[in-house]
């Protein structure tokens, strides 16, 4: 799977909050609106639409408009791109642990 690195920047700058990995825990279940989430967090209304707009620029949720009410939904297929990319940093490293043991090893 090719991700930029504007986009991994995107995904990871968002989940780097936690209020908005709260949002995607909340809405990874049953889509929210805005309205409802706002209820939950001690800020204000504009505060958590933000949150949503950069989770949304990321990809995290989506957005589904009814009328004047945005329902936000999580995007599980975003959240498994980081995974791959954070599991892939993990063979690297990996990797890099097993050569350096071989080396070791020799002495």
């Amino acid at each position: 799977m090719d991700v930029s690195d504007a986009e991994a920047d995107r995904i990871f700058r968002a989940l780097a909050d936690a209020t908005r990995r709260d949002i995607i825990r909340r809405t990874l279940t049953d889509e929210v609106s805005v309205s409802e989430l706002a209820e939950r967090y001690e800020m204000s209304f504009a505060a958590v639409r933000k949150h949503v707009n950069v989770l949304e620029g990321a990809g995290l949720v989506t957005d589904n408009r009814i009328g004047r009410e945005r329902r936000i939904r999580g995007n599980p297929e975003t959240l498994r791109t980081a995974q791959n990319l954070l599991a892939g940093f993990e063979d690297l490293w990996r990797g890099r642990i097993d050569r350096l043991d071989a080396i070791l090893a020799e002495d």
